[in-house]
Parts: structure tokens; C-alpha cells; sequence
């Protein structure tokens, strides 16, 4: 009997277990929504909250215990350069779970796990991109229409 042991088995060794969830926790980092299945997900949250509680306090030491956790230096940067200050006046609840349905292949119930707020911020850089390529489709609509007239 299991009673009062805390966490998700997964199915797996220790050992593959805790690197699944260091993967799943830099990949919640690195994209800021992954899509898994839900006690993979659940397994999860708990970590990506605690990675943002030491990117908020932004010390020497929490950045290296961020580091001995984290797979990729890359990760670490923008959990520290960017998650740590949107998330700087937040008390918690930084993640999300939305129950997506089973899986085409097995059946197995996915569920997206995505930082609060990243729809947000990915809108935003998706409306800047499109302003930029219509800046630069008028722009070199006029750069041809200049162009006959010059020569």
C-alpha cells in the first residue's frame, strides 16, 4: 500500500522518471506549453512552479540550483531573464492544465501544460510579426513602384 507517499510512479524507475519530468520541465520553459498526457502533466506542474519561485528571488544560488535542475543553459537564461520578472508580482499559479481528450493512438487523456499568460504574450509577437510584414510588403511596394519611375 502506498499510503501517504506523495507523487506519481509513471510507470517507470526513479532514475527515468525524474529525467522525464527534468525534460518536461524544460520543455514547459523553453515553449511555454507542452502537451502531454495529464498525470504527466500533473507530475510537472509542481516542479515548473518551483523553478519560477527561484527565478523570482534571482540569487547566485537559486540560479545554480535552477541550473543543476534545468537540461539546457538556454533555459535557465530565460527562465531568469524573462519568466522570473512576468511572473515578479504573482503569488503563484503560473501553470495551467487544459484536459485536451485521448490520444489518437492509445487513448490516453492529453492535457496541455502552458505557463498563465504565455497565449498572451505569444498573440502579441504573432500581431508584431504580421505588422513588420505588412511594413515591409508596403514598403517594397513602393520600392517598385519608385523603381520605374527612376529609370
Amino acid at each position: 500500500m502506498r499510503h501517504k507517499v506523495a507523487g506519481y510512479k509513471l510507470g517507470r524507475t526513479v532514475s527515468a522518471r525524474w529525467m522525464l519530468l527534468r525534460n518536461l520541465v524544460t520543455s514547459v520553459i523553453d515553449q511555454e506549453r507542452v502537451i502531454t498526457t495529464v498525470p504527466k502533466a500533473k507530475a510537472a506542474r509542481p516542479l515548473v512552479e518551483k523553478m519560477i519561485t527561484l527565478a523570482k528571488r534571482d540569487t547566485l544560488h537559486t540560479r545554480r540550483q535552477a541550473a543543476a535542475f534545468l537540461k539546457t543553459p538556454k533555459s535557465v537564461k530565460k527562465l531568469f531573464d524573462t519568466l522570473g520578472t512576468r511572473f515578479g508580482q504573482r503569488e503563484g499559479g503560473y501553470c495551467r492544465i487544459v484536459r485536451l481528450g485521448p490520444r489518437k493512438g492509445d487513448g490516453a487523456e492529453q492535457a496541455m501544460l502552458e505557463l498563465v499568460g504565455s497565449e498572451l504574450v505569444k498573440r502579441a509577437a504573432e500581431r508584431a510579426k504580421r505588422k513588420e510584414e505588412r511594413i515591409k510588403a508596403i514598403k517594397e511596394g513602393r520600392d517598385a513602384d519608385a523603381e520605374p519611375e527612376a529609370e
